[in-house]
């Protein structure tokens, strides 16, 4: 017999599957880009699944249309950040805790506060691009009150430059490249941040 821990996790799982199946099919209809569009708004605050995979599908339907879709998604995860902000910023006490508290996201919000007071905007360009859980970034940098312009910036760079990746590999190589993505998506972000970062070091060190 199931523990309530157990019990509770399998629960989870099963409701997100449930969202993430309703999802895929309101993405097909007429509507599918607002429907992209208020994922990508949701997930950067509270919305459990990240719009990646919903932006992979519209781009194969697609992939003529898939900076567009791109685009789309960008501006959706960059406002909805800047609503995860506010939540950290007025709410952290009340709204804010109780998302990180669904997520199991208790312990990293405290080592996230510490990134944000050892790198400041470069935690949200880290975030925003990576695997990391964006939510998780734009709470804390509310609650830590990191300055709201710079914030808005590294969104909006570090969003834009994820999803334009996806849509540039589907726009050149097409569906078959899906699998590829899936699989190997999250180590290519991670080692194009780290170029990207070592050569921002460079460039300080030799000029």
């Amino acid at each position: 017999m199931a523990g309530p821990t157990e019990a509770t996790g399998e629960n989870r799982l099963g409701l997100l599957q449930r969202i993430y199946l309703r999802c895929m099919e309101w993405i097909q209809t007429p509507a599918g880009i607002w429907v992209l569009f208020l994922i990508a708004f949701a997930e950067s605050s509270f919305f459990p699944i990240p719009p990646d995979v919903f932006l992979i599908a519209l781009c194969i339907s697609l992939p003529t249309k898939s900076f567009r879709y791109a685009a789309i998604c960008a501006v959706g995860s960059v406002l909805g950040g800047m609503l995860g902000y506010g939540l950290g910023f007025a709410f952290m006490d009340t709204v804010g805790v109780r998302i990180l508290d669904w997520y199991g996201l208790q312990e990293k919000y405290l080592v996230v506060q510490g990134l944000y007071q050892k790198y400041d905007a470069w935690a949200v360009g880290a975030a925003g691009f990576t695997p990391l859980p964006y939510k998780l970034f734009t709470i804390t940098a509310g609650a830590v009150k990191i300055n709201f312009a710079v914030f808005v910036v590294m969104s909006i760079l570090s969003r834009s430059a994820r999803f334009f990746l996806i849509a540039a590999l589907i726009h050149r190589y097409g569906p078959r490249v899906q699998d590829f993505i899936l699989r190997y998506f999250n180590i290519l972000t991670i080692i194009f941040l780290v170029l990207l970062i070592g050569g921002f070091i460079l460039i300080k060190m030799l000029f």
